[in-house]
């Protein structure tokens, strides 16, 4: 029978503590592997998480809020015509005129305080001003005050 606490040439020692060996120090154990060491690639140099093929990097997560990063003069995007999108939406606007149009309040929305008025004044044209008008909102025919299209 041989004696656990006497040490082995060849092998790993374990001392009194019952502690094995330092597998993070290249050498200490033969024949075990070796933590913390970068693994090999049998298959070349591969690319490292962040990295493309090519040599391109991924886009970064983040941005500005709207999800439209990188372009402060159109922070929710641009049309296919390059102009940029109006923090307001159509669907709320469309929705605004169609239910309380003939108080205005979806022109208040969009910014065009004299319309509201006037649609405030007649009712909105006792409802059909305010029906078409909500309809024009929702297809997007209607821009906001400062003539930027409502987003989608």
């Amino acid at each position: 029978m041989t004696d656990p606490y006497q040490q082995n040439p060849g092998g790993p020692q374990y001392g009194p503590q019952g502690t094995g060996p330092d597998l993070n120090k290249p050498g200490a154990a033969p024949g075990q592997p070796q933590y913390n060491q970068p693994p090999s690639d049998p298959y070349g140099q591969q690319p490292q998480y962040g990295q493309q093929p090519g040599g391109y990097a991924p886009a970064p997560y983040g941005g500005q809020p709207g999800g439209y990063p990188g372009d402060a003069e159109a922070p929710y995007g641009r049309d296919q015509y390059g102009t940029p999108f109006s923090d307001k939406e159509k669907l709320t606007a469309g929705l605004l005129q169609l239910f309380v149009g003939t108080l205005g309040v979806g022109r208040f929305y969009t910014g065009h305080t004299t319309i509201g008025i006037l649609q405030l004044v007649t009712c909105g044209g006792c409802g059909i001003w305010a029906l078409i008008d909500g309809i024009m909102m929702l297809t997007g025919k209607v821009p906001d005050a400062e003539g930027r299209p409502l987003r989608g």
